[in-house]
């Protein structure tokens, strides 16, 4: 079982495909589901399930709704996007990555999230700090190579 981090690659068909919208305006909604180290996350990855999600106290399964903090932008030939950093408070849990994903249909995937190892909260804050929204580090970015 491995979570690699990626750009979901169904993610990238559903934007050709104009199925995301991530836009103010939009009434679609974003959620990050958190999981152990026993899932199998990656680019592959088109969909959110319970499958190895974590649980625990704080914890309800899909995980929390994103706030878009910065509407798409563009920088040089790179776009992107952001999203507000998210807290689950007075939770007990252990997650290894994470799954964000669009609610509604499939509830499709949009990118996986690799901690690197086993983050742990104990009746305290879990937190998930996205990277400053810029065309070098935001979350979700779209290059050229």
């Amino acid at each position: 079982m491995a979570i690699t981090q990626a750009m979901c690659t169904s993610f990238k068909v559903a934007l050709l495909d104009g199925e995301m919208d991530f836009s103010s305006n939009t009434s679609q909604t974003f959620k990050i589901a958190l999981y152990t180290s026993s899932a199998t996350l990656g680019a592959a990855t088109t969909a959110y399930a319970t499958t190895n999600e974590v649980s625990g106290t704080g914890y309800t399964a899909g995980g929390n709704t994103l706030t878009i903090s910065a509407n798409p932008a563009s920088s040089g030939t790179t776009a992107f996007l952001d999203f507000a950093d998210t807290t689950w408070t007075d939770a007990t849990i252990t997650a290894r990555g994470a799954l964000i994903y669009k609610v509604g249909g499939s509830n499709p995937a949009v990118a996986v999230l690799d901690f690197g190892a086993d983050k742990t909260s104990t009746a305290g804050d879990f937190q998930v700090q996205f990277p400053t929204a810029d065309a070098t580090n935001a979350i979700v970015r779209i290059a050229t190579p």
